[in-house]
């Protein structure tokens, strides 16, 4: 899950996704590359119960075995993010494999038994969403509903092409997730409308609506579809589940 920007919906989709995939049948972890380490929040997984983190497996210290937590979610594992992960850049700048340490850590039996991993980045394009990319297998990026929502798209579909050409010629862009949709708001209509006109069929149909349950369910520590299933937020993001199956059924990691 990747944007630049804060607060338009990566660790909710992140999360919601996640549990929309498990709940038909799906293995999913979660990698939380965040270092606010919300996706572990929301995930139920507490600070002081994150002795390993992410960082821990970027930086070659501990296995994924060793980090990744089971959730109360069937089927959804998490590695946890931690404020660690803020000093990655520094660690690795003069590594010469430093764009390649996530996917060499997610490479192994562990992590191909998951039908799905799903990497929440942080909002930044760093050494952290860079080593996301060249792990993934496809980009999947929310865009809030907003006026400024084009501004900066641009520079992260350059982004997205210039790793594709140099680190990983498979990477894709799975789909732009429109998110916080007011339909009481004509401004909300006319950037979807924006939006699809600009990027065409790269644009899911599901559209994410402004849900205050989806906003809530963090503070409990579950994703919206256990907080409240019958919820708006919670059907969306199962719809959204259906089409990225529809889109790809053998896809094994989105970023």
């Amino acid at each position: 899950m990747v944007n630049q920007k804060g607060g338009v919906g990566k660790t909710t989709t992140a999360i919601n996704l996640g549990t929309a995939l498990a709940a038909v049948g799906r293995s999913v972890l979660i990698v939380d590359l965040d270092p606010q380490g919300n996706a572990s929040t929301g995930l139920g997984v507490a600070v002081r119960d994150r002795e390993l983190s992410t960082y821990d497996l970027m930086m070659g210290q501990a296995t994924l075995k060793a980090v990744m937590v089971e959730t109360s979610v069937p089927r959804v594992s998490i590695t946890p993010g931690s404020v660690e992960l803020s000093g990655v850049d520094i660690e690795l700048v003069a590594l010469a494999d430093r764009t390649h340490k996530l996917k060499a850590a997610l490479d192994c039996p562990e992590g191909r038994k998951f039908d799905y991993i799903l990497i929440d980045c942080p909002p930044a394009l760093n050494l952290l969403t860079v080593n996301a990319m060249v792990a993934a297998n496809a980009v999947l990026v929310p865009l809030q509903c907003e006026f400024f929502a084009l501004e900066g798209l641009s520079q992260l579909l350059k982004t997205i092409e210039k790793i594709k050409l140099s680190l990983n010629t498979t990477l894709k862009i799975e789909g732009i997730l429109l998110t916080m949709f007011d339909k009481r708001n004509n401004l909300s209509a006319q950037v979807a409308e924006d939006v699809r006109e600009t990027l065409g069929d790269v644009v899911f149909k599901t559209i994410i609506p402004r849900n205050v349950r989806l906003s809530e369910a963090p503070s409990h520590a579950v994703p919206a579809l256990i907080y409240d299933h019958s919820c708006a937020g919670s059907q969306a993001y199962m719809h959204l589940a259906g089409e990225v199956l529809r889109r790809n059924m053998d896809l094994e990691v989105l970023a």
